[in-house]
Parts: C-alpha cells; structure tokens; sequence
C-alpha cells in the first residue's frame, strides 16, 4: 500500500495541497516578477539546461517499439517529467508539464497517477506518454493502492474514486465506485478487501476521524477520535492505520482501535506499511509551534498490541524518507545521506547503507529533497543538489546504478503492480 501528498500539516491554512491552487494571474505576476529579477543570467541558465535536454532527448529512443521502458520510473522536476529505466536508470524521454506535479504508482506495471493543477491524470510510464485519461477536480490529494483497487482522493470537492487499475489497460476511464465526503478537506481514502470504504472526516478547517461504509454506502464504523487526522497505511492482516495528532486510529474486522503517543502532542501523519509485517512505521512530531520540526524519532505501532514504540536515529528526516523493504524492514532515509534499517520487531536500527550527501530539510515543502522510493528489492534515492539518482541493493548495501540528470528531480515514484 502507498499513500501520497503526505505532507506534515498543523495548520489548515498552510495545507500544502491546497497551496498549490495557485490562481493564474498570480503564477502570471510571479513569473513576470521572476524574469524581471533575473535578467540575462537567467537567459543564459535556460540556455544552457535546454541544450542539456537536447542532448538527452537526443539519445533517448524515437520508434514507439525502442521507447518502451523496463521497470519504468518517475522524477518530477520544475516543469516537468523525467522517465528513466529502473534498471540501468538510463534517461528516455522528457515531458514537459508546468506547474508543481506529484507522482503515485497507479498500481499496474505500466502507468503512473500525476497530480496536477487540473486534478488527477495518467502517465504511460512504459511507453512513455501522457494518457487522456483524467479525474478532474481541484487540489487531487492522496492516491492509495489496497486490495486491488486504487483510490483517489480529491481534496477541493471531496470526491473519492476507486478503479481497477488493470482497466487503465485499455486507455478508456475506468469505471468503478464514487463517493463525496461530508465536506471537502486534506483527506485519504481506502476501499478494503471486502469492499467497506474507510474515508477521513473532516472540513476544511479541522479534521477529526473516519468513517467506514459498506458497499451501499450504509455507514458500519466511525470515529471522530483522531484530531489532524493525516495519511494512512495498511499492516499485515489488513489493519488500517490513520495518523493522528495524538497517535494513530486503527481500523481492524469491524472496530476502530485507539492508539495514543507518549506526548500530549505526538503526531503521526505520514506512515509505510507492510503486508509481511503487522507494524507500521510512522513519523513522530512532537512540536505543535515550530514552523519545520525536524524530528529525530521514528515511531512503530504494533497493530496486533495496540504498543507504540520510539526509535531515536541520531539524525533527522523528511516526510519523504520513509519505506518499507522486501521483508518488512523499517527503512528511512536520514538527513546524514543513510538510509537507515530497522528491525521492527526489535526497534533496533540493525544497519545502515550510505546512499548520498549530507543535507538538511527545506523551508518550504515543495522543495526539492533526497527521495526514499523502494520497489522490491531496490532502493531508489535521489540527490537533487547533484542532480543524481542513485540504485542501492537493499541487502547488500550495493550500489547498483547511478545517473546524473539534466534538472535537479524533486519527486520520484515507478510503476509497482500489486498491494
């Protein structure tokens, strides 16, 4: 299972999917402002990285037999889209997409979820193209793969959308269930095995819980004991996990479950999941007032027990540095350039595999930072400073491949079929 847009939130009016809605007169005025300021210079920048994509473009294949790529993968960049091989990272093609994209494995082994201005469209990883397939709708937030089903979430109108991707096959919509939320908000949703829909409650101001519906869209569980509700997971043994202000809320045959943080304020909003392991990795802030808490704490949560458990690193990390491995390891990617291998069963750091440099969180969350992506056995990490991403054997620590690209990649992501 995956989540995206989980992005760290305490206050409603710095939600980071609804800053993106920028209006166009006021992207027009930045940009004039923008080239205002920098001139010349920036003319000769421009020059000088288009020449760079020239070249790239130019050894990327051309036949629509030759462009198909194995193992696709995904990095986003100011404007625009970097596909890659997965195995020898070698860059095929560049799409141009303005504006501030995200990218979400579809759950098939070919297509890719973005999330654009317009809401939520489909990327032909494989065959390197941009589909017609769209969901529109402001502000498309978190896209969930469970049960074989994946499901979108779109934050401006509170629609929820859950498909079949294997139907995206046929380069037509998919057609598949729909829901509306009570009320817009920075939510998740996530159809189960059996067919309930467990979706977050909230408005655009505060949210406070979830709700499970059956197949009718008859309400079977709810609870509003999750103040921030943020994100989600899934453990082995399909419990869901939400991420809470004070903990997480897990939902389990039937019933939700409480689990609350040794702090009065321990917040949990980004987690990673593993079906071989019924322990759930989380983030842990414990910082209602700071503008960027860079925490330094992991959280593990057995869902069997309903325990939390802290495991201190030594180091900081971002809301994109968590994963899971092949066998349920607990992996997460510190701001001293590791990535970091926790036993979950332990909650004992067992190892750790030097990936890139040093380097500290910014400011500002659409910023670029080193990227956690893992797809069976093969960490990917990204290294914007130097414009590189790299591929690291998970067991061995080996790197396997590295590539410098043309612009410095902000998001990453690849095609992953199953859940």
């Amino acid at each position: 299972m995956n989540t995206s847009a989980n992005t760290p939130v305490k206050n409603p009016a710095k939600n980071p999917v609804r800053s993106r809605a920028v209006t166009g007169a006021a992207l027009a005025l930045a940009v004039s402002v923008a080239l205002t300021a920098c001139g010349a210079e920036k003319d000769k920048a421009d020059s000088a990285q288009a020449g760079t994509r020239a070249d790239a473009a130019k050894a990327a294949p051309s036949s629509p037999s030759a462009a198909a790529l194995r193992e696709p993968l995904v990095a986003t960049f100011d404007g625009g889209l970097h596909l890659l091989d997965g195995e020898s990272l070698k860059l095929g093609k560049t799409i141009d997409l303005p504006g501030f994209n995200r990218v979400n494995p579809a759950g098939d082994n070919t297509h890719v979820m973005l999330s654009t201005d317009s809401g939520f469209r489909v990327l032909d990883a494989a065959a390197q193209t941009l589909t017609d397939i769209e969901f529109k709708g402001a502000k498309p937030g978190h896209v969930v793969r469970h049960a074989g089903r994946t499901v979108l979430f779109t934050d401006g109108t509170g629609e929820v959308h859950v498909f079949d991707p294997a139907d995206l096959a046929t380069g037509k919509k998919p057609k598949g269930r729909t829901h509306t939320t009570e009320e817009p908000h920075h939510g998740v949703a996530v159809e189960l095995a059996n067919g309930e829909l467990l979706t977050t409650l909230g408005d655009e101001e505060k949210r406070v819980g979830a709700v499970v519906l059956d197949e009718d869209d008859k309400e079977v569980a709810r609870s509003e004991d999750c103040p921030g509700v943020h994100g989600e997971a899934a453990a082995k043994g399909e419990a869901i996990a939400l991420g809470c202000e004070d903990g997480v809320l897990i939902y389990r045959d039937g019933e939700f479950t409480k689990v609350t943080s040794p702090d009065a304020y321990g917040r949990i909003g980004n987690q990673a999941g593993s079906d071989r392991s019924p322990i759930l990795l989380g983030d842990y802030k414990t910082d209602p007032e700071a503008e960027l808490e860079r925490p330094e704490r992991v959280s593990l949560i057995d869902t069997r027990t309903g325990k939390l458990r802290l495991v201190d690193l030594g180091t900081s990390y971002s809301f994109r540095s968590l994963a899971r491995g092949p066998h349920g390891e607990a992996l997460v990617l510190g701001t001293d350039g590791a990535v970091h291998v926790i036993d979950p069963e332990k909650g004992e750091v067992t190892r750790t595999v030097p990936a890139v440099g040093a380097w500290k969180e910014p400011l500002d969350w659409q910023q670029p930072r080193p990227v956690l992506f893992v797809r069976d056995h093969t960490a990917y990490v990204s290294e914007p400073g130097k414009r590189k991403l790299h591929a690291f054997d998970i067991e061995s620590g080996e790197k396997k491949a590295s590539v410098t690209l043309p612009d410095a990649p902000n998001e990453l992501t690849g095609v992953v079929a199953g859940h």
